[in-house]
């Protein structure tokens, strides 16, 4: 029979309430810890977390809703979130809102009901109404690599459009003028790279021309398929810029099956190093973006807001307000390897 309050209060001699302090956190006297310490490993008491959850009103459980989980970029985020969280004493619920809206609206009241004690979001939609049921719960909330515009919501996130913007910059130092793109304007950090592609290609006064700014899924499949057109072009790129991972994977693929040669060829330059700089030959420039510390410190962000018993920003009349929240911007780094030739042109 598993070992009760009672059992540690007959091997103790303390009160219930003393051990019940002990259990929720509470101040105890040293000497009375270590009695009780004593007496949980000598009859291996467990915690009941969720009898104790009732209790505090905490189920040390936080929520973490992604927008895609198969995503390369999401799978190792998480490892850094549930990293941090298991230190601070806490469980992660992980959904997957599989690039779906109404899922992710049905995670958020699945995990309302859970009783999470807060939560982290990767969004899918660009606008805040689907956290309802989180506001409404008054939960704090960290959207992490994607920004809801005027929601009140903290957030961590990368500077998207300056680390394009140097990337595409990076190209031109080489001579290249003849520079596609293969990006999204689907997602957020897909909008936000293309737009920081653009103004520098608007600063430098370099038309894009329509069939060289490939846009869709932050896909292998969009990749492929565009690297496939652009080297099928009369006249092809010199230079092409690759807004994610998954895109650099098909783009690469393509080029593998075709008689172009990196660099000597096509000069590439992609977004996110996962794993690809260790894999190609040559070795890729890409822009790396620092995930452990984005984890890290939307993590600690969302720990402190439940120290400060901050739930989700709200009006005296219990509405949605527009407050002043916290905005981390971390910047990426461009890491150079041997995929940028000079451009004669």
């Amino acid at each position: 029979m598993a070992a009760t309050i009672k059992d540690i209060k007959d091997m103790t001699g303390l009160s219930l309430a003393t051990i019940s302090k002990y259990l929720n956190g509470g101040n105890l006297l040293p000497e009375n810890r270590e009695k009780i310490e004593k007496a949980i490993e000598e009859l291996h008491y467990e915690v009941n977390e969720m009898a104790r959850g009732l209790v505090t009103s905490q189920s040390k459980v936080i929520g973490v809703v992604v927008f895609n989980i198969a995503n390369v970029f999401t799978c190792t985020l998480l490892r850094f979130l549930g990293e941090r969280f298991r230190e601070a004493g806490y469980a992660s619920m992980i959904c997957d809102s599989q690039n779906d809206e109404q899922v992710e609206a049905d995670n958020i009241r699945f995990l309302m009901g859970k009783k999470v004690d807060g939560l982290i979001v990767i969004p899918v939609g660009r606008t805040p109404e689907f956290l309802e049921p989180a506001l409404r719960a008054d939960i704090p909330i960290v959207l992490l690599d994607r920004s809801l515009k005027g929601s009140g919501f903290d957030c961590v996130m990368v500077d998207n459009r300056t680390a394009s913007y140097q990337a595409v910059e990076m190209l031109c130092s080489y001579g290249h003028r003849r520079i596609a793109i293969i990006g999204s304007e689907s997602e957020f950090t897909g909008r936000e790279r293309l737009e920081g592609c653009l103004q520098l290609l608007k600063k430098e006064k370099i038309d894009i021309p329509p069939e060289y700014l490939k846009l869709g899924l932050h896909s292998i499949e969009h990749g492929y398929r565009s690297m496939q057109e652009l080297l099928q072009l009369e006249v092809p790129p010199t230079a092409v810029f690759m807004g994610n991972f998954e895109i650099i994977l098909g783009a690469v693929m393509a080029l593998n099956e075709s008689a172009f040669q990196c660099p000597a060829d096509i000069s590439l330059i992609g977004f996110d190093d996962l794993i690809i700089s260790n894999l190609s030959n040559p070795r890729l420039t890409l822009v790396v973006q620092p995930l452990q510390d984005l984890a890290d410190r939307a993590a600690d962000l969302l720990l402190r807001r439940l120290e400060e018993g901050r739930g989700a920003p709200r009006a005296e009349d219990g509405q949605q307000q527009v407050m002043e929240n916290e905005e981390l911007i971390l910047p990426a780094l461009i890491v150079e390897g041997d995929s940028i030739k000079r451009c004669s042109e």
